[in-house]
């Protein structure tokens, strides 16, 4: 009679598993490049601790037309971004690696710019940017791992998702700013 068990040689995997244990969530099936995903995810933790900071910033300081409702919106983001570099933190540690958070390195390895200044809507600009340039360095991430690593894609797909988010929300304030 033919086995219908879904996982094959189990034996192995149990072996394996004890032997391995203090490896956590690697195990010997996980088939991405782990330094890679590493430097990506680190790449990534730069810049949502970028844009946290970024938007802190613009959240003390907005000025001008539109000021109070974006001044609460860029507090918002910022919680929403402390929340992403969080779980890309965990994420690190869970391939047992260690998050790079050493403020030296954060601005050479970020996808966006720290901006501070300008009035209110040169604000909801930088940061407009700064969220497309998220989008589109998470869609091209999400691309490159595949089906390698579901975890880190969902991950990656939920974040790219709370971005675009951020994006629209930025839009319509700037657009009801024009509006007045």
């Amino acid at each position: 009679m033919k086995s219908t068990a879904f996982i094959h040689d189990l034996q192995t995997r149990k072996q394996q598993a004890k032997q391995h244990m203090m490896r956590g969530a690697v195990t010997e099936d996980y088939t991405s490049d782990r330094e890679v995903i590493v430097k990506m995810l680190n790449e990534a933790l730069a810049t949502e601790l970028i844009c946290v900071l970024r938007y802190k910033v613009h959240h003390y300081t907005a000025n001008g037309r539109g000021a109070r409702d974006a001044a609460a919106e860029f507090l918002e983001h910022a919680q929403e971004e402390q929340i992403h570099a969080d779980k890309l933190a965990e994420r690190i540690s869970q391939l047992g690696a260690e998050p790079e958070m050493n403020p030296a390195v954060l601005t050479e390895r970020a996808h966006s710019e720290y901006h501070s200044g300008g009035d209110t809507v040169e604000m909801l600009k930088e940061d407009l940017v700064a969220e497309r340039i998220a989008i589109s360095s998470y869609r091209e991430m999400i691309q490159f791992i595949g089906d390698k690593d579901p975890t880190t894609r969902r991950l990656l797909e939920d974040l790219l998702a709370q971005e675009e988010e951020h994006a629209d929300d930025l839009v319509e304030l700037l657009e009801h700013i024009d509006a007045q």
